[in-house]
This record gives structure tokens, sequence and C-alpha cells, in this order.
């Protein structure tokens, strides 16, 4: 009777979303399989509960503890000669190929500077979880073989645990809802707008449970595999040879020079107004000024006609 009523309740919940339209949300098939649970749930606790004595507590089993579930990342800084960095990085690609199938993998390397300048690296790896501890030792000890020091290190973890066993019980669910779903197509009878939009609703869910491997799958990958960055720089800036001081006061040069254009431009545009208003004044004297007097207002004299 109560699988007669289970059946019902979700029957007419795909029924409502037919006639509601095609924007039913997930919420309702939610509710269907809520109340399915509750349904079944029933029907198994009944014969328990018939043959158990009113006056004995039920038997409580102990809950499974899982083992935790951390995505580690490590972080490591060497500092050695600029022309080892190069050598320092292929010696720690050629340890993560040490190791076995599947142990370690590249994702990136990169370097920058040359002989006689400032160099930088970086290298960053994936390694089997298990490993990746006794492989950090094993890159501080490639370092010291060529000259160099650690000289930074650092371990983080991110636990996903609850969020993997979370993906996981929602996974589960939908996978229920999905086969009963799908079971319910194929046996039900209706209009063809209840069946495209039982299918509707099959496929939503469907998607919802690729979207939930998808993430178990990464974040089960990032706790399978940590992640290792290693950082590399030489000890100083290097001189830079001969060429070094002359490409530095030609640099100096175009930097004063750019300067010193700056600085004019500035003082032409502050210039500029007064400039302009002193010709107007110069332009205004001349032009109404008396012909007996000169430029700054003094009387001139007459000239004598000259004697032959």
């Amino acid at each position: 009777m109560r699988m007669r009523k289970t059946l019902f309740a979700t029957i007419v919940i795909l029924g409502l979303a037919g006639c509601s339209g095609v924007d039913q949300t997930a919420s309702e098939y939610d509710l269907a399989e809520t109340e399915a649970a509750g349904a079944d749930a029933d029907i198994a606790r009944e014969p328990a509960l018939a043959s158990m004595p009113s006056t004995e507590e039920p038997a409580r089993s102990e809950i499974p503890v899982s083992q935790p579930q951390i995505a580690y990342s490590y972080d490591y800084g060497f500092r050695l000669p600029s022309s080892e960095i190069p050598k320092a990085q292929q010696q720690h690609i050629a340890l993560c190929n040490r190791l076995p199938a599947n142990g370690c993998r590249v994702l990136n390397m990169s370097n920058s500077g040359g002989e006689g300048d400032y160099a930088t690296g970086r290298l960053h790896l994936e390694v089997a979880a298990p490993k990746a501890r006794a492989f950090g030792e094993q890159l501080a000890e490639a370092v010291d073989q060529s000259g160099g020091s650690q000289i930074a290190a650092s371990i983080s973890g991110e636990d996903l645990s609850k969020i993997i066993v979370d993906t996981e019980a929602r996974l589960r669910s939908r996978v229920l809802l999905s086969q009963r779903l799908t079971e319910l197509l194929r046996t039900r009878k209706g209009t063809v707008a209840e069946l495209v939009e039982a299918e509707r609703a099959v496929t939503s869910v469907n998607e919802e449970i690729d979207q939930a491997r998808s993430w178990l799958k990464e974040m089960r990958g990032r706790v399978s595999y940590s992640t290792v960055m290693i950082n590399y720089q030489s000890s100083a800036p290097g001189a830079g040879g001969f060429s070094q001081p002359i490409r530095e006061a030609l640099g100096d040069i175009s930097a004063t020079l750019g300067y010193s254009i700056a600085a004019v431009i500035t003082l032409i545009a502050i210039m500029l107004p007064w400039i302009l208003l002193l010709a107007l004044a110069i332009y205004l004297r001349r032009r109404f000024k008396a012909a007996d007097r000169s430029f700054w207002g003094r009387k001139l004299e007459p000239t004598a006609p000259a004697e032959d």
C-alpha cells in the first residue's frame, strides 16, 4: 500500500510539472525523491519494529569514520649561482622522471637571465601524495650538490573531506532519482507534453550527475597528487661584464634627456600666457604712441635738415 502511495506521489509531481510548463525547478524533483525515500524507510522499518519488543531499545550501530581527504601543497625556494639554475631544474625533472609510473608529472618550467645576470627560475610539479615529502628532501640534496642552498620551505593543506562526502551523497541521491524518473518514463502513460517534460527532468538530473562526478574527480585528483612549486634565484645580481656599464650609461642618458624635455615643456606651458600678454602690450604701444614720442614716452627732438 505504501509503495503505491510512493509511486502515486512521484507521478503527481511529474504531472504537475507537465501542467506548469517548461520552467519547473529541481526542488520539486527533490521533494518527490524525499517523499519516496521516506515511504521506503517506513516500509523497511515496519517489520523490524513489529518484531522488536517494546521494552527494549533499538541497537545502535557504529558510525563509520572515513579517512581525512587533504590536498597538500609544497613550496620550496633555492638559491644557487645563476649558471647552475638550468642544471638544477634538469636534475629536479630527472628526479621526477625516476619515480614510478604516474608518480610525478611536470606541469610548467621557466627561467630567465643568463651568464653574469641576475637569474630566476620556476618549476611546477605534481607528485603522488605519499611520496611528496620524501621527494622534497631529494630536491634539497640535488641543490646542495650544485653549490646552492635551500632558503624557503612551506607546506599547506586543504581539507576536502566534507566537500567530497557531501558531493558523494548528492551524487547518490541524483542517481537514484534519475533511475526512478527513467523507470516512470518507460512505464507510465500520458500526453505528449507530459512525456516531453519528463524527458527534460531526466536530462536535467543527468547533467547534475555529470557535474558532481567531475567535481569528485577533480577533488580526488588534488588529494592523490600534491602540488610542488620550486623557485630558484641566483645569489646576487651579476656585474654584467664589459657592456653592462655602457648599457647603464646609455640608459641614464636617455632618461636624463627625457627629464630635460619634460622640464622645457612644463616651462613653456607656464610662460606662454605671459609671453602672449607681453607681445600684445608691445604691439599696442607701438600702434598708438605719438609720432614725436619714443617707445618709452620720451619726446623726440626734431632733426635739423641737412645742409648742402
